[in-house]
């Protein structure tokens, strides 16, 4: 269904609410939403308006024949919970939880109507726009990513992990230290609250595994990690281990994937 409506080109909660309000049927089980900020602001208002239950940040949406359940995390992702719902339900999903591999391509009919939302009051005054950070990167869509922690020591370490991203084609992330500390930008933080990530290669260099990063990369095919402590939580959830000195590691890495 493509609604056209001039109040719609810019986002407006109170617009968005009274337009989905008046375009939604009866014949529907679940609707879908990207969980994103504005998706937090104005959905709840559609669910209160609709009297029908919004469960938001799922991370899985589950067939069970006669009925749908939906996963979403609680205690910093330390707890998948299912929810079975009895009725109609509005879901937002979690960026970086279902893979683009598996989209398979395909043709709808498309409806085009006009609403008018003009008697809709507008009493929300916006302020000027949040601006990404100019050629900041979407990991969510990265294929394979090397990540550094507070394991990689100080800022000018930090192209030993450049050079590795480089050699390997990959992007660079970072947990949420090495963005505190002004090393690199807050588009490379992956975790609750930076990006939720699902790459096919997750190479997690000198970053312990906190529960609040592990939130945001858990999902990825494969991890690889180097920290030094024999005990950090990233162990738990990675596929290839090495407990060491990453930066002896990392420049021995890079040469051996040189020479080959």
């Amino acid at each position: 269904i493509l609604i056209e409506n001039k109040n719609l080109n810019q986002y407006n909660p109170l617009h968005y609410t009274s337009t989905l309000a008046e375009v939604i049927k009866n014949d529907f089980d679940v609707i879908l939403f990207a969980h994103t900020y504005q998706a937090r602001d104005w959905i709840p208002r559609l669910s209160a308006r609709l009297d029908i239950p919004f469960i938001s940040d799922c991370i899985d949406v589950k067939n069970n024949g006669n009925s749908i359940s939906y996963t979403r995390q609680s205690y910093q992702g330390k707890l998948n919970n299912d929810i079975e719902a009895q009725s109609k339900v509005l879901c937002s999903i979690q960026s970086g939880c279902f893979k683009a591999d598996n989209i398979k391509n395909g043709n709808a009919n498309i409806e085009t109507i006009q609403i008018n939302t003009d008697n809709t009051p507008n009493t929300i005054n916006a302020e000027e726009k949040f601006k990404e950070q100019q050629g900041g990167v979407d990991l969510s869509a990265a294929e394979v990513i090397v990540s550094v922690g507070r394991g990689i020591g100080k800022e000018e370490n930090l192209p030993i992990a450049q050079e590795l991203k480089e050699i390997i084609n990959a992007e660079l992330g970072s947990s949420r230290p090495i963005v505190d500390y002004g090393w690199l930008p807050h588009d490379c933080q992956i975790g609750s609250s930076g990006q939720v990530v699902n790459p096919k290669l997750y190479f997690a260099v000198g970053i312990s595994g906190a529960i609040q990063h592990q939130v945001g990369m858990k999902g990825s095919d494969c991890i690889m990690a180097i920290n030094k402590d024999q005990n950090a939580p990233i162990f738990e959830i990675a596929d290839y281990a090495i407990v060491a000195d990453l930066l002896e590691v990392i420049p021995k890495l890079i040469e051996k994937i040189k020479n080959n």
